[in-house]
This record gives structure tokens, sequence and C-alpha cells, in this order.
């Protein structure tokens, strides 16, 4: 499995070195390259685990010890004749199949973004600037290895809902590091001045978004949605029955609580609901913020994408809760939150003091790949 994913990594790697003659350049080419397929890589893997594909291989690396379902045909279809209603399926093998290699091609690219960046650093061919630095590519690869590890837990702990919420988390932290990295690592970008009350804006917005996204991994996780189906009440209340001790019980498998008892449907709700509080609360700010970027000229595409996101946040958010839960209301809600934490990113690494002088830093990256995924 590693040698045919590895295979196919080398196309693009081969066809980045014919197109572009410099190292510096080629690094960056990868670095779009590799972030348009993290995205991808996120909404999969959310697609997933909303078709109840994450056990259709429910071993790992590979599918009941095979590098692909076709070998695994005969189990799987034992597996299916035991239990038709079950996670185990061709098509669900499948599913689960093609996240992992594209999971897969996503490190292999990464290493050789990391290798680009050392040999490009060590032959003085990048600028001397932090921005520029090897030791991002270096961290990033880290940071794929950990999700690998995190991809594999998921399956061997059985879809345990804190090592799931954490995988979705990691995800996005490792698209938020090829962000910054494209944006700043191009050469004809300026930071723009942004004040220092703005600037703080931007971090505490980044930090609720944060904070939101955990909380609608752990709804999605527990399978949370569908507890309140009426909005703006729950449960025809303002206040429903809540189980907070329940549904806030990190460490225990789905669907039970840590002493193996049934989880209490008002545990759910607890989860939904405080998932529905902390959204009023980060759709306003990210409003206010989007408004008072539209403020500035300079950064005003940047205010009218992270008006446009926030609209479809919204949106997504309601029809999954009034029309219950569609599958395409879901993977927008989530590629909306990725897309959100891309435009944070972008606005963070362009960004600077009000009182410094524009510098070059990056290549206007999101412009060059065409637009935000």
């Amino acid at each position: 499995m590693l040698l045919i994913v590895a295979g196919v990594a080398v196309l693009p790697v081969a066809w980045i070195w014919r197109r572009h003659p410099t190292l510096p350049a080629r690094r960056h080419a990868l670095a779009i390259l590799v972030l348009f397929l993290t995205f991808d890589l996120v909404v999969f893997g959310a697609f997933t685990r909303l078709s109840d594909s994450g056990l259709g291989c429910p071993d790992w690396p590979g599918c009941y010890g095979h590098g692909s379902p076709l070998g695994a045909r005969h189990v799987i279809a034992a597996e299916q004749a035991a239990m038709p209603t079950g996670p185990v399926t061709q098509a669900k093998a499948w599913i689960e199949m093609l996240h992992r290699y594209l999971a897969t091609a996503v490190g292999a690219l990464i290493v050789a973004m990391t290798v680009i960046s050392w040999l490009s650093w060590r032959a003085g061919l990048a600028p001397r600037v932090p921005e520029l630095s090897p030791w991002w590519a270096t961290f990033t690869l880290f940071w794929v290895c950990l999700q690998g590890a995190f991809g594999a837990l998921t399956v061997t702990m059985k879809l345990f809902p804190a090592i799931v919420t954490l995988h979705l988390a990691g995800g996005l932290v490792l698209l938020a590091l090829l962000a910054l990295q494209v944006v700043r690592g191009g050469a004809a970008t300026q930071r723009l001045a942004m004040p220092a009350g703005l600037r703080r804006w931007v971090a505490l917005g980044f930090a609720l978004l944060a904070l939101q996204i955990l909380l609608g991994g752990w709804v999605s996780t527990n399978y949370a949605v569908l507890a309140c189906t009426d909005f703006p009440q729950c449960q025809n209340r303002w206040w429903p029955e809540m189980n907070f001790s329940q549904g806030f019980e990190l460490w225990r498998h789905l669907g039970v609580t840590g002493a193996g008892e049934p989880i209490d449907f008002s545990a759910l709700t607890a989860i939904h609901y405080m998932h529905r509080l902390m959204a009023y609360v980060v759709l306003i700010l990210l409003a206010l913020l989007a408004w008072q970027l539209n403020r500035h000229a300079v950064w005003r595409p940047h205010s009218r994408a992270l008006a446009a996101l926030v609209g479809l946040q919204l949106a997504t958010g309601l029809s999954n809760v009034l029309m219950e839960w569609p599958l395409l209301s879901a993977l927008l809600h989530t590629g909306g939150a990725a897309a959100l934490v891309l435009v944070l990113t972008w606005i963070t690494a362009s960004a600077a003091p009000q009182s410094s002088t524009r510098r070059p830093v990056g290549q206007g990256a999101f412009a060059q790949a065409g637009s935000l995924p």
C-alpha cells in the first residue's frame, strides 16, 4: 500500500519539478498543492465519518490484512452477511481506504516538501528569514506523522470520541501550518499594516473558533446533532434538560459513560446545546471582525471572505438541525469550518504592526492558487 501511494505521490512532485526551475519555487508550489489536498482530506474525513465508514476496514493500515478492499472482498462479504446494517460493506471499506490513501499521499508530499526546504536553505537559495525556515516544514512533517498515529487509534480504539475529535482538530492544525507557509513562503506579497486593537480581535476570534471547532467535533463524534431538531429552542424549551457531567466526560467509549453505562439522552442534549450557544458568540464575533476589517481598504478581500464563510456556517448549521443532518449540509459545515481556519490564518500571516514598514514575505498565495478551497 505504501509503495502504491508513494508511486502516486511521485507524479505531482515530478510535475512541479519540471514546471518550476528553482528550489524555492518548487517548495512553494508543492506547499500550495499539499494545502489543497489537505483541505480535501479534512472534508473527505468528514464524509468517511458521516457515511458511517470509519470502521469499514476495522484494522490498520490495511484492510483485513490486505492493501485494498479487493484482496479482502471475501472477508468483507462475510462480515456484511453476518450484519447487513453494520459498519462493514464493500462501499464503506473503499471510502475508508481512499481516506487512508489520500492521507498517506499527503504525508509523502510533506516529506518531499521538507527535503526541498532543507536543500533550498542549505544551498542559500532561500532568504534567511524565519518565515522560510525549513524547521516549519520539519514541524509540519512531525505533525502529519502524529496525525497518522491518531488515525490509527481512531480505528483500533473503535471511534473513541476523544480520539476522533483530536484527529479532526489535528487535521485543522495541519491545515493552518500549511496555510502559514503558503502565505509567507513566496516572494511578492507584502505584509499589511493592522492596528494593534484589530490584531487582538483576530487573535480572540481565532481562539474562540478553535474552541467552537472542538465542540463541533465533540457533537459529531458523539452523534449529538439530532438531540435538538428545532430552532431557536431545543426540544421546545429554551433550557432543556441537560446532563453536562456525562456529556463532557472526555475519556469514555462511544455511547457509554466511563463506567460502561449507556449515556443519557440529556447528555447528548448538553453536547449539542453548548455547541449552539457557543456558535452565537463565535458568529457574532467573526461578523464584527469582518465589519472591522472592511473599514480598512487593504483588508476588504479578507473581510468579504470571512463574512461569506460566517453566512455559510450559519446556513449549514441551521440546515443540520432543521433538515435532520443532511449529508451535503454536514460536509459544507465541516468545509466551512476548515475554510474559516484558512482565512484567519491568512489574515494572521499577512498582518504586520501598523507602525512597521511593509515588506515582501509571500506570493499572494491564495490569489495565486485561485481562491480559498
